[in-house]
């Protein structure tokens, strides 16, 4: 077989194992979305469930490099402190070694079962999360399948003398087979590739043990170089706080293991004979006995990534707080009145991202699908500094009143961030459907739904000044505005089905999509009235606690 012929197949198999890499973590992202991301926060509370959860995670989608992308995103946006997030990198990397010590045994005669039983499942599965699975068990046949093809075709050249002269001198210097691993690591995004190739090489004597080594601990140092990378495209000096954090503990693993290359060849050579397990059970060890020594030191460590990446405020962030003022904290009134002016900034958001959802729901506009999304970032974090803000006040500083004004505070906030997250969800969706399946509305519809996202925007600025002025009246007038709201989704409702019995499929599609879109805004004006009209009433004694009427 010719040089160009071996080279275009290496490359192919390599795309193969790359395409299903990819199947598996659309397949587990689709099935599990947003459940996974929740389950990742939730778990990042604390160093030793990030641990845990890292491994899990990077077991699901194959790739510590997903697992990083992830957490790095939420470690920039602050969702998560950096030393959980830390923990979580160093359980990403034992995962990869649970993936490459399965891979490591004769699991080919599984492939083709596996890629049977997927198509059967994506091809014939009636529910979304049955053509995900399907996917995945189809990405999990052809990661096994690619990486069989790979060590078959590389069989042959390590017979070549020419290659084995060149391992040889490769072989000789531990250093040039940490980069030359971790070059190839980072090329096809793959340590398990990599190591297992590593494997091969080794069981048929092409290296000695020592070199095996070296070239897994280039294998592990690749890995953290892709987040890094990542992390460079972005303007903003945080997000690099993760990724560099992990390559930092990678170097310092591979020094380490690089310094005592020698004793730990003679003890894995030892321990386990077989050259090709050497490889693969020192790629567990070194991540094992990495995650030991790091997991103690690691909020010293993150704080000194802190001082070396500050973040850095741009002042014409919409997210950043403009009126937290940390020395009016010593004086209740002012900081109340603080955060009260930073919580009205919520509800300006608010209504910037109703705006955008506008264009994106009836004009079509795919950009502003995003930017609407972009704003609920904004809302997420003025509520949690607010919140943050208020927990710093002394309470014995607090009158009764002053308390009462701190829960209204809190109340308002939150209601306008939830209301945030349904435009960001629920409209968004609805947006994102009409644009996938070509929904079109009639002008009926079209004048119908902005009439009341501006109906609602006014109510969100009658909001804003409710919140300040308390006024009875003009929480009578928000509140009354629910019954306008519940009547749409009824007229609504009504016109759907009308149009159905009169068989117009078409324009039905989009007075279907119409209810929901209603059903959304109404859910945004009960929060909006939940933000501000509801203290008032419940204030004045004029807020039922109940909607049931009285029985005789």
């Amino acid at each position: 077989m010719s040089f160009s012929v071996t080279l275009l197949d290496l490359a192919g198999f390599a795309a193969l194992l790359l395409w299903g890499i990819h199947m598996v973590q659309t397949g587990v992202l689709r099935a599990l979305g947003p459940r996974l991301k929740q389950v990742l926060r939730r778990a990042l509370r604390n160093p030793l469930q990030g641990f845990a959860t890292g491994a899990l995670v990077t077991t699901l989608l194959q790739s510590s490099t997903a697992t990083a992308l992830m957490v790095s995103g939420f470690a920039a946006a602050g969702l998560v402190g950096l030393v959980p997030a830390l923990a979580v990198m160093l359980g990403a990397n034992i995962g990869t070694t649970l993936i490459v010590q399965v891979l490591s045994f004769d699991v080919m005669a599984l492939a083709p079962a596996a890629i049977l039983a997927g198509l059967v499942m994506f091809r014939r599965g009636a529910g979304s999360a049955m053509r995900d699975l399907g996917r995945v068990l189809i990405g999990l046949g052809l990661i096994v399948l690619a990486l069989h093809h790979l060590v078959d075709l590389l069989r042959p050249l390590e017979d070549a003398p020419s290659i084995r002269m060149l391992m040889g001198a490769i072989a000789t210097v531990p250093l040039l087979d940490v980069m030359l691993a971790a070059v190839l690591t980072w090329a096809v995004h793959s340590s398990v590739a990599v190591v297992l190739i590593t494997a091969s090489l080794a069981a048929q004597g092409v290296v000695p043990p020592n070199a095996a080594i070296a070239l897994v601990l280039g294998a592990n140092l690749g890995s953290a170089i892709a987040p890094v990378l990542e992390a460079l495209g972005r303007d903003d000096p945080t997000a690099l706080r993760l990724p560099v954090g992990n390559l930092l503990n990678r170097l310092a693993g591979v020094a380490l293991g690089l310094a005592l290359l020698e004793p730990i060849g003679r003890l894995m050579v030892v321990w386990q004979p077989d050259p090709a397990r050497v490889a693969v059970d020192f790629h567990t060890l070194f991540n094992v006995v990495t995650a030991l020594l790091f997991l103690p030191l690691l909020g010293p460590f993150a704080r000194l990534l802190e001082r070396l990446y500050p973040e850095r405020e741009d002042p014409a962030d919409p997210s950043r707080p403009r009126y937290l003022a940390m020395e009016a904290q010593e004086m209740p009134v002012v900081a109340l009145g603080a955060a009260a002016r930073e919580a009205l900034r919520l509800a300006d958001a608010l209504e910037e991202m109703l705006e955008k959802a506008e264009r994106a729901l009836i004009a079509g506009d795919r950009r502003r699908i995003a930017e609407t999304r972009e704003g609920d970032d904004v809302l997420d974090r003025l509520n949690r500094e607010i919140r943050s803000y208020l927990a710093t006040l002394d309470p014995d500083e607090l009158s009764p009143a002053d308390r009462r004004r701190v829960e209204e505070i809190l109340a308002f906030a939150a209601n306008m961030e939830q209301a945030a997250d349904v435009v960001c969800g629920r409209l968004m969706s609805d947006a994102g459907k009409r644009l996938k399946r070509g929904i079109a509305f009639s002008g009926e519809e079209e004048t119908e739904l902005r009439g009341l996202i501006e109906r609602l925007r006014a109510n969100i600025r009658l909001a804003s000044s409710l919140f300040m002025t308390a006024d009875p009246r003009a929480a009578r007038l928000l509140a009354l505005e629910k019954t306008a709201f519940r009547d749409s989704e009824t007229v609504a409702a009504r016109t759907h089905f009308d149009r159905l019995r009169q068989g117009l499929a078409p324009i039905a599609d989009g007075s279907g999509l119409q209810i929901d879109v209603v059903r959304a805004l109404k859910l945004v004006n009960s929060h909006v009235v939940a933000a501000a009209a509801y203290p008032v009433l419940a204030r004045t004694g004029e807020l039922r606690e109940t909607r049931l009427a009285d029985t005789p």
